[in-house]
């Protein structure tokens, strides 16, 4: 599911980094889940979480009442006059019924410009073709605890010395672009005193900027440069690249070491 800062194009890097052994998987910052979707499940202990109440109603959703789901999706219509009324509905006082506000806030990502959820994109949509992507979501997620906490207490309710940790935040000076997230400038500090103090492994992504690289100028804290291609300047600049950061306090090479390795013991023995 496409979503803000989401991290379809750089998901194998992130998985090529990720530590060789962990009992436990916990995505701090889970938005649309593509790290999760991509790692192998089974191994672990998975946790996904985001502090979008909206997000984390419809993974539960789609965990637990898929076929719900896409009853009320089935008949959802592609027009800029429903798109206006599902806003209204959303931001009403009235409580909806959690199928109903998952497929409201499923239809408005699919149909918003960039995934923005404010304003309609006018593309041609069949809502149909997603219902395969549900139901196999809904199998994926079957062992996931799917939790909406504060990213601090998320961190301490789950950190232990075999946790794994992927954070990918709302990017420094971005943070107005996320709806009900209430993450603000000092929560840069916030999360860096969170996780640099944790017993368990982080990983960390982040925009390349000087405020971020001087919060993680920390001692056994390795800083990675890495650049994606930008999907927005796309359309104005072919080929054009957007610099980010890869934060952890372990070694992000021992994966790769350990395939190397793996792969010359073969060799040598056959």
């Amino acid at each position: 599911m496409s979503w803000i800062g989401g991290k379809k194009a750089l998901r194998d890097e992130i998985l090529q980094r990720f530590p060789v052994e962990y009992g436990r998987y916990i995505e701090v910052f889970g938005g649309g889940g593509w790290v999760l979707f991509r790692k192998s499940p089974g191994r672990d202990f998975e946790v996904y979480n985001d502090f979008n109440p909206n997000l984390v109603n419809l993974y539960r959703c789609v965990r637990d009442s898929p076929e719900e789901l896409i009853a009320e999706l089935e008949f959802t219509l592609n027009s800029r006059l429903d798109f206006k009324h599902i806003r209204r509905e959303m931001n009403q006082p009235l409580e909806l019924p959690d199928v109903r506000r998952a497929a409201y806030f499923y239809q408005l990502i699919r149909q918003s410009y960039a995934n923005g959820l404010d304003s309609f994109s006018s593309q041609p949509r069949c809502m149909w073709n997603n219902f395969p992507i549900i139901r196999a979501a809904c199998r994926r997620l079957q062992r996931v605890v799917v939790e909406n906490k504060d990213f601090e207490q998320l961190i301490r309710q789950y950190d232990r010395p075999d946790a794994f940790f992927y954070c990918d935040p709302p990017y420094y000076a971005t943070e107005d672009y996320y709806e009900d997230v209430g993450f603000i400038a000092a929560d840069h500090q916030r999360l860096a005193e969170a996780l640099c103090g944790m017993q368990g492994k982080f990983l960390l992504s982040y925009n390349d900027c000087p405020e971020i690289r001087e919060l993680y100028q920390r001692e056994g804290i390795a800083t990675e440069s890495i650049s994606r291609l930008s999907n927005i300047a796309q359309r104005y600049e072919n080929g054009a690249m957007y610099a980010e950061l890869l934060i952890a306090n372990y070694d992000t090479a021992e994966l790769g070491k350990r395939c190397y390795q793996t792969t010359m013991d073969f060799v040598i023995d056959n």
